[in-house]
């Protein structure tokens, strides 16, 4: 057990985390790195903290937020996504996120005495087995009345003291400000990595918005469109058309994303793709993507058979040459997006699946590239339309 504080040591300690929290982390760009730090500094300012969270609601397609957590000795803290489910599962009914989300302004647990008189979740329990003897919880506000969470633990005998408790509350209006700063920041890279994709997201916020201004890239293209989707979404009920194009565009896309493509956009039913080919093995990238996108179509559609439903057809047009990579539209709204005559060639291969009866199309440019790797199957000569001469065609699978 250590030496009694006075009061005074504890606050100028806390004071001089809450000014590296305000003027050293300018820098940092994560705050799990911050908050890693932070709870490192609260030690050494002399707070007995065994064991502290961080929990934040995020804007994600896939997760509902992130609890960061760190412990005694480590130096980074550990991150867990949260499913949005998670309101329904026995981790939250009842827990300190659970009695936050319902108007808690604080949680505080005596973890050493007997069990039966405190609150009834795994949590306590998994806490008293690590000897942790007192816990606390405070919501973090941020703007517009959001409300995220933040938990501190000690294992020192008698919990904390009202002046470790005036530290730690010292620290919560500076934290939700450096906190919110950091998790806006990860969303605008969440939301544009979710809507325009990796790279445009970057180039955005690295600057790059003004209309017109664009850089000129040599890629592998790829065009998919789903077959008879008219017919699908006029016969279909509307949450089954939803579901078919989520696991359409599943199948299609996290093969892509595999093999280092980056979807541009969506197009109703379709999707336009790019490699470049200032990536290794570009070229036979996308087509180990397109073979892994089949297989996972097949599996889709045995599913779908199994169901009922109709199995999914598709055609994809291949190409590669330089295309413009930039922003493009309105004095108001703009789209990150490529355009130039090597899209128009894929989009062109697609349409002429339908025709061919081939459901992945390339050029000859492209083919070139990538025939002693795979095996490919010429189809002739074929007129296109927006260009003068046929143009040599290969079939892949």
């Amino acid at each position: 057990m250590s030496a009694p504080r006075t009061n005074e040591t504890v606050h100028s300690g806390s004071d001089a985390v809450v000014d590296w929290l305000t003027n050293g982390t300018r820098d940092e760009r994560f705050i799990d790195n911050i908050f890693a730090e932070m709870c490192i500094r609260l030690q050494q300012a002399g707070i007995p903290l065994k064991r502290s969270t961080l929990h934040v609601l995020i804007q994600h397609p896939q997760w509902l937020g992130a609890r960061f957590m760190w412990s005694d000795g480590m130096r980074e803290a550990e991150i867990a996504r949260v499913d949005f489910d998670v309101r329904e599962r026995s981790e939250f009914i009842g827990s300190p996120a659970n009695e936050m989300q319902d108007g808690a302004a604080e949680l505080r647990e005596n973890l050493e005495r007997d069990p039966a008189l405190g609150r009834k979740h795994a949590l306590y329990a998994e806490m008293r087995a690590k000897g942790l003897t007192d816990y606390v919880a405070w919501p973090l506000y941020h703007t517009l009345g959001k409300r995220h969470l933040v938990t501190f633990a000690t294992d020192r005998p008698g919990g904390f003291d009202d002046a470790d408790i005036a530290s730690l509350k010292k620290l919560l209006p500076v934290l939700a400000l450096v906190s919110e700063i950091r998790i806006k920041n990860r969303l605008a890279r969440t939301l544009l990595e979710t809507y325009v994709g990796s790279h445009a997201g970057e180039l955005i916020l690295a600057g790059a918005t003004r209309r017109g201004t664009g850089t000129t890239v040599r890629a592998a293209i790829m065009i998919c469109d789903l077959r008879d989707f008219t017919k699908i979404s006029d016969n279909w009920p509307r949450d089954d058309v939803i579901d078919l194009l989520n696991d359409y565009f599943d199948a299609m896309s996290d093969p892509i994303a595999r093999h280092g493509g980056e979807i541009l956009k969506f197009i109703g039913d379709g999707l336009l793709a790019i490699f470049p080919l200032s990536q290794p093995n570009a070229c036979a990238n996308l087509l180990r993507a397109v073979t892994e996108a089949r297989a996972a179509m097949a599996a889709l559609n045995e599913r779908n058979k199994a169901t009922g439903r109709v199995p999914l057809n598709y055609g994809i047009g291949i190409h590669v040459g330089d295309v413009m990579y930039g922003n493009i539209g309105s004095s108001s709204r703009l789209d990150f997006t490529v355009i130039g005559p090597a899209v128009n060639m894929a989009s062109r291969l697609e349409t002429l699946t339908k025709q061919i009866g081939k459901p992945v199309l390339l050029s000859r440019d492209f083919a070139e590239l990538v025939d002693r790797e795979f095996e490919l199957e010429r189809v002739g000569k074929h007129a296109v339309r927006g260009f003068s001469e046929p143009i040599e065609l290969f079939a892949f699978g």
